[in-house]
């Protein structure tokens, strides 16, 4: 089943494993990002999350592949997993073509898992690829953020972006998942691995342009649509979970406060040309409140 939301914005509802052979796919590719079920055992409505490890890395080999034959000559690739995993994911993207970049490593701002054999694990890892040795679009984002300590004199220009993330916050069970976290009436969470606006906000503004097409093949609360769209970009999500699917369709249909990105636009003011790597950038662009999309949100699915 295929839903359109938004002109830039398309949603498959159905396995990434049959979606991505879909003749409803015509543009090429310029970035996927890559954020799939770990593997860990957790519960999903529509999905194993428990197969066994060669099988598992069998499936991403197929999806990896797949998505490389989708992509543009230069187009990127941005694969999420656990720190753990990362010698596997190196070895997908390898294995099926893709040149390697970058292993980004996404420190996470809230206190590290304990561990009682080993150092705590305190970061994920984002493998950054290439679909050739070139990429086809890279821009050099600068940012600006607070000094060290001992550092004594402030920055005059930012800085450029480094493989090491430490500066955005992800989206916890608890009081930091803030209003950006999806919730019902009640506030209880609607999706608890909801990726974070400012990652993909990032990984967007690096690697396309303003009417690239961004796919993400396990689209989950939607956060890579939304942001492809405010960012003047084409988007095309693939979701299995119709619950999921409704919480795209309402998120992109009432878009909220919380994801407005325009509010890090900021953060980026060091960037050379950065109103042209933007693309929509409108100050002025009305959002709805939290209060208002929590309303709507439930009886959105209450109705579906």
């Amino acid at each position: 089943m295929s839903n359109s939301f938004r002109k830039s914005c398309i949603v498959l509802h159905e396995s990434c494993t049959t979606a991505l052979e879909d003749e409803r796919i015509t543009s090429k590719i310029d970035l996927a990002f890559l954020d799939p079920p770990f593997n860990q055992d957790k519960a999903y409505n529509a999905w194993d999350d428990n197969l066994p490890p060669a099988k598992y890395w069998e499936w991403m080999h197929e999806i990896c592949a797949k998505v490389y034959t989708l992509t543009s000559d230069g187009g990127a690739i941005y694969f999420m997993q656990r720190e753990k995993n990362a010698e596997f994911v190196l070895q997908c993207l390898r294995d099926t073509g893709w040149t390697f970049q970058n292993l980004i490593i996404w420190k996470k701002k809230t206190s590290a898992v304990p561990g009682l054999k080993r150092f705590g694990k305190h970061y994920q890892v984002i493998a950054f690829a290439t679909k050739g040795k070139t990429p086809c679009v890279f821009h050099r984002l600068r940012i600006d953020p607070p000094l060290p300590a001992g550092y004594k004199h402030a920055r005059e220009n930012g800085m450029f972006v480094t493989d090491v993330w430490d500066d955005i916050r992800e989206l916890t069970s608890g009081y930091f998942a803030g209003d950006e976290a999806l919730r019902d009436a009640a506030g209880n969470r609607l999706h608890k691995q909801q990726a974070p606006i400012q990652l993909l906000l990032r990984i967007i503004l690096s690697s396309t342009d303003p009417g690239d097409v961004v796919l993400d093949p396990f689209a989950g609360s939607g956060t890579t649509l939304v942001v492809a769209e405010q960012l003047g970009r084409h988007a095309i999500g693939i979701e299995l979970d119709s619950h999921n699917v409704t919480l795209i369709q309402n998120r992109l249909a009432e878009q909220r406060k919380s994801d407005d990105v325009s509010r890090f636009f900021k953060d980026y003011a060091c960037t050379p040309d950065l109103e042209t790597i933007w693309g929509n950038h409108d100050p002025d662009r009305k959002f709805m409140s939290s209060d208002e999309t929590d309303v709507k949100q439930m009886a959105f699915l209450e109705s579906n």
